[in-house]
């Protein structure tokens, strides 16, 4: 089966379910595919793509692992979700088409317009709340993303913000696909990952991979290390290691809101994620504020004045010790 082909086609496959030696296939809708092991399984997995249209690289990464699992190249060893998320803007190649439905979930859809966007927000709310529920196994989601520019850390993981320890294994799982970054959020928000950790207590985490290209552009041997994790997961397989350096993890320390048309970001348009900010300098003003950083040790991350008003036109991170998220040499516990 080939469901990037299918779901930029518009049309289902000839048959909506099916079985092999070692798994059953069932399509949910476009871009949503359930597949389970013949034999038992010990996680439920949701593995999404495509939130943004124009994010090619894991929707083609994702849709190679489907084939592998559908051929038998590849055993399957969890119930897995597959989800690729806005087919209309991947269609259009545009990140999105009238919203951005990243900023829509956790109910926030309601608040908006109906569109074809915010309906299908609910829709991968209700396949991925039916998904979970009663669901006895270990919950993981891991959303696949690209960014729009550079990076100073060009693989990163965005982690929901929640008021218990983060899942070892996941964090485990996060050093063994060699990111480079980590970033904590310090409140909730209407991505994918957050709903599901805040809404379904799923292991949670948001990735971005990389930058932007068309489809048929993309270099998936750049990816191997995600690749292989993403493989070792669903397969049951032990985690690839040999990790060059630690992962270095960062907090969020204030979103950027933009709220007037007369917004202004003093930062070139070049200007690339985790790039640092200069104690005391001013990096934005609006109608009503004006803002210096404070921070010794602030970084940019995600800058876009061009967002529509109310959205977020950046974050503010500081670097902080790793013994937030990893183990410490003194006590062994994990911190939030």
């Amino acid at each position: 089966m080939d469901l990037l082909a299918l779901t930029l086609a518009a049309k289902p496959p000839g048959h909506t379910r099916g079985e092999t030696t070692t798994l059953r296939w069932q399509w949910l809708g476009e871009g949503l595919l359930e597949l389970c092991p013949v034999q038992g399984y010990q996680q439920a997995v949701v593995i999404s793509a495509g939130i943004h249209g124009n994010e090619t690289a894991p929707i083609e990464l994702l849709n190679q692992l489907v084939e592998e699992l559908i051929q038998g190249i590849r055993p399957l060893a969890v119930r897995l979700l597959v989800v690729l998320g806005n087919p209309m803007a991947m269609r259009a190649n545009k990140r999105y088409l009238t919203q951005d439905i990243n900023r829509l979930f956790g109910g926030r859809y309601r608040q908006c317009s109906l569109t074809e966007e915010s309906a299908r927000v609910q829709q991968l709310e209700q396949v991925v709340s039916a998904f979970f529920n009663g669901e006895g196994a270990g919950r993981v989601h891991y959303d696949l993303h690209t960014a729009i520019r550079a990076s100073l850390y060009p693989r990163f993981a965005l982690l929901p913000y929640q008021q218990t320890a983060y899942n070892p294994a996941m964090l485990a799982w996060l050093e063994a696909a060699e990111l480079d970054a980590l970033v904590i959020h310090q409140a909730a928000g209407g991505t994918f990952s957050h709903f599901t950790c805040e809404h379904l207590q799923v292991a949670s985490c948001t990735l971005e991979l990389g930058k932007a290209r068309p489809f048929g552009d993309n270099d998936l041997r750049q990816f191997s290390a995600i690749n292989g994790a993403l493989q070792a997961l669903i397969s049951g397989q032990p985690l690839p290691i040999g990790r060059q350096a630690p992962i270095s993890v960062f907090r969020v320390e204030q979103s950027i809101i933009k709220r007037s048309e007369a917004f202004s970001l003093y930062l070139s348009d070049d200007t690339a994620n985790f790039t640092p900010l200069a104690q005391g300098s001013l990096l934005y003003e609006q109608p009503g504020e004006s803002y210096q950083v404070p921070y010794a040790n602030a970084r940019i991350l995600f800058p876009n004045p061009n967002v529509a008003l109310g959205l977020r036109a950046g974050m503010i991170v500081t670097e902080v010790p790793r013994d937030r998220l990893f183990p410490s040499l003194n006590d062994g516990h994990y911190c939030e």
